[in-house]
């Protein structure tokens, strides 16, 4: 071999050493947050609860003040642990898969903090609103493997359901979606009720659905006589209505949604599926919340029809 490939090949195969190392010590550097496990937790003295941003009535900010059920519920949830509550504000990615893995197994790129000479990616302790359903926690993906095999589910604490509102001053009662042929209905943009309704009756509904960027928008446009109905969570439009001294106009109508595959549904929380130990000290919380009563009385005062969930409505 010409020595001046040789020497070419030694300095190559030195430099790619180099290479290694760094990458090696880069990921020793920046490591990936795996949870925390209940002793840890305790240790700590405070708890880590991911809740969605902006996202009335469940977790919203008012004067820079935290409210909602949802945050109010956490910090139940750390009083009935002895511990301090730390809200970890989320911002809904693509889809629910993208979130579990960004705040509850494993962290988001972007959101990292210093601890000591380690750059760690930030997850929750608990994440909350997340649904409370076995076919989704068990789904497998092309490979047959578990998707969400990293994830727990846990402690449903309030069942939802997709209702319809309407402004009586614009509608008179009605008995089916058919009327919305001739009337303007609000949705929030790419939601189950935008793709539901846009599809319905082989698209007759199509030109009549309007487009708004959250559900209270549609609601508030509703009650400004823009359009006369709007399809979401109950949840939703009962905290819409609440928040408005005259409501009498504004009505949930009792009809059926034909071809809705799922109209009710169970919302719970997860965590990292090493930590349980978490969750079950937490479920014991969220039944004491739903047995006393004191869960009910927190819905009502926002405005909301408290619905138990199966776990609990099943033992009724």
């Amino acid at each position: 071999m010409d020595l001046r490939v040789a020497c070419l090949s030694l300095v190559a195969a030195g430099y790619l050493r180099v290479l290694v190392s760094a990458s090696v010590l880069l990921a020793l550097a920046v490591s990936q947050v795996h949870g925390r496990s209940w002793e840890d937790v305790q240790a700590d003295g405070t708890l880590s609860v991911a809740v969605y941003r902006d996202f009335p009535p469940y977790a919203y900010k008012v004067n820079d003040k935290a409210k909602g059920v949802d945050v109010e519920i956490a910090q139940a949830l750390a009083e009935g642990l002895g511990l301090k509550l730390r809200l970890h504000w989320m911002i809904a990615d693509e889809n629910l898969g993208d979130d579990l893995r960004n705040h509850v197994w494993k962290g988001h790129y972007l959101a990292r903090k210093e601890d000591g000479p380690m750059l760690q990616r930030q997850v929750a302790d608990i994440m909350m609103r997340v649904p409370y359903d076995r076919e989704f926690a068990f789904k497998l993906d092309p490979d047959g493997r578990v998707i969400n095999d990293l994830v727990h589910f846990f402690a449903p604490y309030q069942r939802e359901r997709w209702a319809l509102a309407y402004d009586s001053r614009q509608l008179e009662p009605f008995e089916n979606l058919a009327v919305f042929q001739y009337q303007r209905i609000g949705v929030e943009i790419d939601s189950l009720p935008d793709f539901y309704l846009s599809s319905a009756f082989r698209g007759r509904l199509r030109n009549n659905v309007e487009h708004f960027p959250s559900l209270i928008a549609a609601f508030m446009d509703m009650n400004g006589q823009g359009v006369s109905a709007v399809m979401g969570m109950q949840s939703q439009l009962q905290w819409g209505q609440f928040q408005l001294d005259n409501r009498e106009h504004l009505l949930l109508a009792d009809i059926p949604f034909p071809n809705l595959t799922k109209r009710y549904w169970d919302v719970g929380m997860a965590l990292k599926d090493a930590h349980r130990q978490l969750a079950y000290r937490v479920e014991d919380v969220i039944d004491a919340m739903v047995y006393s009563g004191q869960m009910e009385r927190l819905y009502q005062s926002y405005g909301i029809n408290y619905l138990r969930p199966d776990r609990y409505r099943l033992e009724q």
